[in-house]
Order: C-alpha cells, then sequence, then structure tokens
C-alpha cells in the first residue's frame, strides 16, 4: 500500500508527547532488512527533554486520500461531529481482525487534518488558513463528508479512502 507514514512517541501514560513523523513518504526512512528505521531525540514536541521510563513508538500507514470540494455555503448536518469510525486495513504482520478506529477532525492555523483522537496528525485535508470550526459525517465505509467553517464561509468537502489506513505498533522501549 503506498502512502504516507505519521509516526509518534507515547509515554507510560499512553500520551502522545512526539510526532517523529507527519505525512512523510517512506524515503524520510532508513529502509533496513524488513524494516524502516528512524530516531528520536529523547524530546517532546516542544523540544523539551523527556524524563527517562518507558515509552512506546506508533504509527499509521495512510493511502492518497481523494478530496473533492461538493459545494460553498451547505450547513453540516446536525449529526455531524469532530470524530468518524474507520476500519482500518489488516496489518500483515500482526495476526488479528481487521480493527476499527476512531479518527478526529481537526484544524491548526494551517488548514483542517485528520488525526487519531489522541493526537497524531495522519492527513492534511484542505491548506484554507483561519478556520473555526470542522466536523465531519460518515458516509459508506470509505467516504467522509467535511464541513469546515471561516466564520463567513462554510466548505463542504467529501473525503474518499478513508478506510486504506493501517496501524503499526514499533513497541515499547525504555529512555534512560
Amino acid at each position: 500500500m503506498d502512502g504516507t507514514i505519521s509516526l509518534g512517541i507515547w509515554d507510560s501514560n499512553d500520551k502522545l508527547v512526539r510526532v517523529l513523523h507527519r505525512e512523510a513518504k517512506i524515503d524520510n526512512f532508513a529502509i533496513e532488512e524488513n524494516s524502516l528505521s528512524t530516531s528520536w531525540d529523547g524530546k517532546n514536541d516542544t523540544g523539551e527533554d523527556m524524563a527517562p521510563g518507558k515509552y512506546r513508538a506508533r504509527g499509521y500507514l495512510v493511502a492518497k486520500l481523494k478530496i473533492e470540494d461538493v459545494g460553498k455555503g451547505t450547513a453540516s448536518p446536525p449529526t455531524a461531529t469532530d470524530h468518524i469510525p474507520v476500519k482500518l486495513v489488516l496489518n500483515p504482520l500482526v495476526a488479528d481482525t481487521r480493527s476499527t478506529m476512531e479518527i478526529a477532525i481537526a484544524f491548526d492555523a494551517t488548514g483542517s487534518f485528520l488525526k487519531t483522537t489522541d493526537g497524531l496528525p495522519l492527513a492534511t485535508i484542505s491548506d484554507s488558513p483561519n478556520l473555526t470550526r470542522v466536523v465531519a459525517e460518515k458516509n459508506g465505509e470509505k467516504v467522509a463528508d467535511v464541513w469546515q467553517d471561516d466564520g463567513t464561509n462554510t466548505e463542504h468537502l467529501r473525503i474518499s479512502n478513508i478506510d486504506k489506513m493501517m496501524a503499526f505498533d514499533c513497541g515499547f522501549f525504555q529512555l534512560k
């Protein structure tokens, strides 16, 4: 599956402390036999050294999303929310069933994006600045409708291929 990789570090309380890679291409990693490799400097997202302890690295491979503009001025339905359930692609390295996870719709100064509910950014939706509100509604297994508002205009977007995400766990490690 082609796509981008988002990878984060979580502390022992399962709090995201560092986004190592956001929508990175595979060539941002060292390619080793049967694996990709990266490093962490032991700092959090604000550049502070993390305390010694147990941490976990987890990530997601996200296939290319199809994003289409459905129109401006359409109000979001009352059932729209800031998160939606998505069935993930089965990770062939894990003897598991196809899991479902909640993904969140979020925005910052640079635009809107999909993220895990615990904060790891997964995929950019748009680069519209000055957003004040973003909500979504599931539209079948593979599609979500997103409404984003900048206080003046509401934009309705349709995102396809949201089911083309695969989770992977890099395991626990000890920071000394």
